[in-house]
């Protein structure tokens, strides 16, 4: 039984088809819902977000906030091993996103004129976290500290409560190690509403990120513009280009590794081998036979699991460049020379032993990826994406009299009397 569809390489169409296959638009009926939910929590504040966390979690409370003596208490609950694995974990992800770091210029030119621009930090910022039966406290992590290190003082998290009323004891520790300021057991689109139009006990912020379900998500579509978002993220995706070299046990957990995310997540192998074609797809079958989530990995493979067998490595990078993929693998001989054709991927992963789960949680590098072939204009979270620019302008008297002139010709030329009379007023 082969896990994965054969798409050859000659054929564009099926390709291109795959890949339209790929796009998740939200329905009306989500939009509408949605909609309603975000108006009611606008009129009505914190009894719109009492009400639908009853309504939607089955938990009904006094507050959204979380105590600080809450927090500690389900802090102290967490494993020894999580907590060791977590501290060396947020080393390095504040180790590469504080070389992101930018600052401001100051560019002084003739005639006393200079100019510049200032690189300033969001000053307030929600996180969704999602509940429910997952946790994900990697998630807190990657969206948390490169917020801090960008100098954010205010990031406020929300997660939806469990059955007790209370918030998982690891997503209660990562909020911590990575400095968020306060949490509020509420989820689903009402804590969006409360994030961007702000409650009596949520202060709204200017930025929303992490993940979500598809309400969340719309709700992010339809509050963006009153606040910014991250992105309207998709299904996870993993490309793996292998070599005759390959360990086929490797390729095909790697592609499992994203596979059991979702029914809708895509795992795709672009390979210069017939040969390990087929030993990875029985390694699939094997594989996934013991998993736990065996019947959500069983149906992505069915409906988005692909492979397509190349003439060389080149080739198999210009394919991928096509797709622009979440996550893409170089399992391949000396990937660093290759490194340089990938013009498309959210985040790239070399040779044998770089398997995506590293950077999922340990590496460094930031796991909040673009998907849905997104890569081809869009970046990774960031610490540039809790930071705004701003520009300033200075011309001196002598300035103003030298070049005022050039101002009003153009503004003229525009039709725009009034912003020419502004320089024109300066020259006499």
């Amino acid at each position: 039984m082969k896990m994965l569809t054969r798409i050859y390489k000659e054929n564009k169409d099926a390709l291109k088809e795959y890949l339209m296959s790929r796009t998740q638009d939200l329905s009306t009926d989500v939009l509408v819902t949605v909609s309603n939910i975000i108006q009611d929590v606008k009129e009505n504040k914190d009894e719109a977000c009492l009400k639908y966390t009853q309504q939607f979690d089955k938990v009904s409370l006094d507050t959204m906030e979380v105590s600080q003596e809450e927090w500690d208490a389900q802090i102290l609950k967490c494993d020894d091993s999580f907590v060791e694995a977590m501290k060396l974990a947020k080393k390095n992800i504040e180790d590469f996103h504080k070389l992101q770091k930018q600052n401001g210029y100051l560019l002084q030119k003739e005639k006393g004129i200079y100019l510049g621009q200032r690189v300033l930090p969001l000053e307030a910022v929600g996180i969704y976290v999602p509940g429910g039966r997952a946790q994900y406290p990697s998630s807190v992590l990657m969206n948390a500290l490169p917020a801090k290190i960008a100098g954010v003082q205010n990031v406020v998290m929300v997660t939806p409560p469990d059955k007790n009323g209370t918030i998982h004891p690891n997503i209660a520790y990562a909020a911590k190690l990575a400095g968020v300021d306060k949490i509020y057991k509420i989820g689903g689109a009402q804590a969006i509403a409360a994030l961007a139009y702000g409650t009596q006990t949520i202060d709204r912020v200017d930025k929303i990120v992490g993940p979500g379900n598809i309400y969340v998500a719309a709700a992010k579509k339809l509050v963006y513009g009153t606040v910014d978002i991250d992105m309207i993220a998709g299904p996870s995706e993993i490309l793996v280009i292998a070599d005759e070299k390959a360990n086929a046990e490797y390729v095909a957990a790697d592609l499992l590794s994203q596979a059991e995310h979702d029914p809708m997540a895509s795992a795709i192998l672009l390979t210069t081998n017939e040969e390990l074609l087929d030993l990875v797809n029985q390694e699939l079958l094997k594989q996934s036979a013991v998993l736990p989530k065996k019947e959500i990995v069983k149906q992505s493979l069915k409906n988005y699991g692909k492979a397509i067998v190349c003439d060389s490595i080149e080739e198999c990078i210009s394919i991928s460049n096509e797709i622009a993929p979440e996550h893409l693998e170089l399992m391949i001989q000396n990937p660093m020379e290759h490194l340089q054709e990938v013009k498309n991927a959210g985040s790239v992963f070399l040779g044998y032993y770089t398997c995506e789960s590293i950077g999922d949680y340990f590496g460094g590098t930031n796991h909040v990826l673009p998907t849905s072939g997104t890569a081809r204009f869009s970046s990774a979270l960031s610490v540039d994406s809790f930071i705004k620019k701003s520009s300033y302008l200075y011309y001196s008297k002598h300035a103003i009299e030298a070049y005022g002139k050039y101002i009003e010709t153009i503004a003229s030329e525009e039709h725009l009397q009034a912003h020419a009379n502004a320089a024109k007023v300066r020259v006499k």
